[in-house]
């Protein structure tokens, strides 16, 4: 099968409103936590998440075009622009029908669809909907948008697997170019989900952390004190291209991608299953597809999200795969600092990962105080520091409500 490399990275995180400012805040452990100023919270048991940090649409956006697109499209707009010019691109000279576009969230355009409804039903009951109601609603229109301002005319649809919606986006282009289907993809995802209902939701589900008080260290993965995630926000872009092509053109390559999993839990909406089958699995998939040993494997980028049940989970999963060398390899959850990016997770983490392989630096695991007497002590968690290593292969987890599973290798380039 033909091989595929990343050639461009972009993101928007509530730690760095780009590539370069997001690697800064992980390496030094800054937390993206931070009291709700999107709306008023006073009401809700959790009023802190991860925003976006002056964040104005204006510097992106014309104002007619911002109106016609959800948070959740113009951070994945703003993300793509990065990852393209990154790459070194000529789009002039490229060929666009076989540059295709594959973007996840996990949720979509919820703050439109929240106000929209919210209006109406405020209001005498007369329906008085935008026209840009449902466009701005889809959760496809970000690859849509994207496909249309670049002229990109290869496959072009959007992902949805919860939390590893982003991650499964970066398999199909994977896939796809190694099928031959396209030679370059635009693959991410983007989320805006720190409104009423998303806060509201996540509460009623009691997945997200309600320690007010620490609102600053409550994104605390592996800590025996978590009580659940923190919300975040953003987008992260990864231009995948097919080796070849890529060199042909002398684009810079950050990494390749080697290895990809996919499975399910098949055993509860919301809760991972106790022993990580699916972890597990995955896991076991994404290195077969790569031909590597667990040896070979320097770090793992979690899932890791601070929820009780879900990082014991993997903590034993990760056991089960890797045996004695799961306590020679690096682990750590940079949701830590940026909080829970649902369907925008595995695509910023993957940014976090591909950013050690080219630094030789594992992100940390930042706010762990208090070790989990059920989470084997020997793991190196990366715990509060960033530690300098010379990474050749890193993987990177997401798993998603309704039980799915997404891994994937990331190789050091030309290593």
């Amino acid at each position: 099968m033909r091989r595929v490399v990343v050639t461009g990275l972009g993101a928007l995180t509530p730690i760095g409103n780009n590539v370069r400012e997001y690697w800064d805040g992980l390496e030094k452990g800054v937390s993206g936590s931070g009291m709700i100023t999107r709306f008023n919270a006073e009401k809700f048991k959790t009023r802190f998440a991860c925003e976006l940090k002056g964040y104005n649409s204006a510097d992106y956006f014309e104002r007619k075009e911002s109106n016609k697109l959800d948070l959740y499209a113009q951070y994945a707009l703003i993300a793509a622009d990065e990852a393209v010019k990154d790459s070194g691109l000529d789009l002039e000279k490229s060929n666009r029908d076989r540059i295709g576009v594959i973007w996840a969230s996990g949720i979509g355009g919820i703050e439109t669809f929240y106000r929209s409804i919210r209006d109406h039903v405020l209001g005498d009951g007369t329906p008085r909907f935008s026209p840009f109601f449902i466009p701005k609603m889809i959760a496809d229109i970000a690859a849509g948008t994207i496909s249309i301002k670049y002229g990109f005319k290869g496959p072009n649809f959007a992902t949805v697997s919860a939390c590893a919606s982003s991650t499964n986006a970066l398999i199909d282009a994977i896939n796809y170019i190694r099928l031959d289907k396209a030679d370059i993809f635009v693959s991410g995802g983007s989320e805006a989900s720190i409104n009423e209902p998303g806060i509201g939701g996540f509460n009623a589900l009691q997945a997200i952390s309600t320690n007010n008080d620490e609102y600053k260290t409550a994104s605390r993965p592996f800590d025996h004190t978590r009580d659940g995630f923190v919300l975040g926000e953003g987008a992260g872009a990864l231009i995948v291209e097919e080796y070849n092509h890529a060199k042909a053109r002398g684009a810079k390559i950050y990494a390749e991608l080697t290895g990809t999993g996919m499975t399910a839990d098949a055993y509860h909406i919301t809760a991972p299953h106790p022993e990580g089958i699916g972890a597990i699995s995955v896991m076991k998939l994404a290195l077969k597809d790569a031909g590597i040993k667990p040896e070979d494997v320097d770090y793992i980028n979690v899932h890791g999200t601070a929820t009780p049940l879900g990082d014991i989970s993997e903590a034993k999963a990760i056991v089960n795969v890797f045996g004695e060398h799961a306590f020679k390899l690096n682990i750590s959850s940079t949701k830590s600092m940026t909080g829970h990016l649902l369907g925008a997770a595995g695509a910023i983490e993957a940014i976090a990962a591909i950013m050690s392989l080219t630094k030789d630096i594992i992100p940390p695991t930042i706010n762990f105080k208090v070790p989990d007497p059920q989470i084997d002590p020997n793991l190196n968690l990366t715990a509060n520091t960033a530690q300098e290593r010379k990474v050749r292969i890193a993987i990177s987890n997401t798993f998603g409500f309704g039980g799915h599973n997404a891994s994937v290798v990331l190789k050091k380039a030309d290593s």
